[in-house]
């Protein structure tokens, strides 16, 4: 791995500083194998370098890594990513949460240096052990250990998530990418804004991109997100370029573009909190 100079990634002064919540990176090396389960893994690395490119380049000073689920469980590549540039990044970790053993797997994991964990249930009946018994008791040690529990699933899973946060009012819970509501169905997104009763949890407007119908900026989208703005406001909600995967989509740059530039609803305190001081409310740098 490439060393960083400690300077290399300071934006130009405190108001526009950057982090981004909302990052995977992967290596083809069989030190760290992929899950049984990927059949198809990726064809190219995502590589902390890669991204550390990336960040220079737009002036981002620190990043999330969130698990990929290529490796399921196994978050030792990401663990060494953590070990090596602990100045650059902080990581969520994954569990099985079908398993029994999930709240003391992420208790070990926390012990490493991960913080929070993620969960991805399905929207098919293949997710239904969100509504399980395995839930509360990884629910409440992530309370205990104060971390985040970030949760990536469609829309329609919002009520399953709103009656774990009514159990664990103290958690802090963040909602991955508008829960991928499609812009073209502004209905299902009271879904989500129904969780704004609940003061802990947060949302990513991560995803324009991608739900959107429309080329960029993704005008619908944007409509979505000030929706979301409205009922959260910009203290509760955070970016996020979901790199690699923005890439087949409009890049990293312009995953950070279009909310510092082309949501003109935000103002620049809003932006200040959207683009970094929210994400530091959940994650400590």
């Amino acid at each position: 791995m490439l060393a960083a100079s400690p300077h290399t990634l300071q934006a130009g002064n405190s108001g526009s500083r950057i982090i981004d919540p909302h990052v995977h990176v992967w290596t083809h090396d069989p030190r760290y194998p992929w899950a049984k389960e990927t059949t198809r893994p990726p064809q190219k690395d995502a590589t902390p370098e890669m991204l550390l490119e990336l960040m220079r380049a737009n002036s981002v000073e620190r990043t999330v890594i969130i698990q990929v689920i290529h490796y399921r469980w196994d978050n030792s590549y990401l663990a060494s990513v953590l070990r090596h540039y602990p100045q650059y990044f902080r990581g969520v970790a994954r569990v099985n949460p079908e398993s029994p053993s999930a709240p003391d797997d992420l208790s070990r994991l926390v012990a490493q240096g991960f913080r929070g964990v993620r969960i991805s249930p399905a929207a098919d009946a293949s997710g239904d052990w969100i509504r399980g018994p395995l839930m509360p008791p990884l629910w409440k040690r992530c309370r205990e250990l104060e971390v985040p529990m970030t949760v990536l699933t469609s829309i329609d899973r919002m009520p399953d998530v709103a009656a774990l946060a009514e159990k664990f009012p103290e958690l802090t819970v963040v909602i991955d990418h508008m829960a991928d509501c499609p812009a073209d169905d502004p209905e299902r997104l009271k879904k989500l804004l129904a969780l704004e009763r609940y003061p802990r949890v947060f949302a990513k407007i991560s995803h324009t991109w991608s739900v959107s119908k429309e080329p960029y900026p993704y005008a619908d989208a944007q409509a979505q997100v000030k929706r979301l703005y409205d009922a959260f406001g910009p203290r509760r909600l955070m970016w996020g370029t979901d790199w690699p995967l923005v890439e087949i989509y409009c890049g990293y740059a312009k995953a950070l573009a279009v909310v510092r530039d082309e949501m003109k609803f935000l103002n620049a305190e809003d932006k200040s909190w959207i683009l970094r001081k929210t994400v530091e409310r959940v994650w400590k740098f």
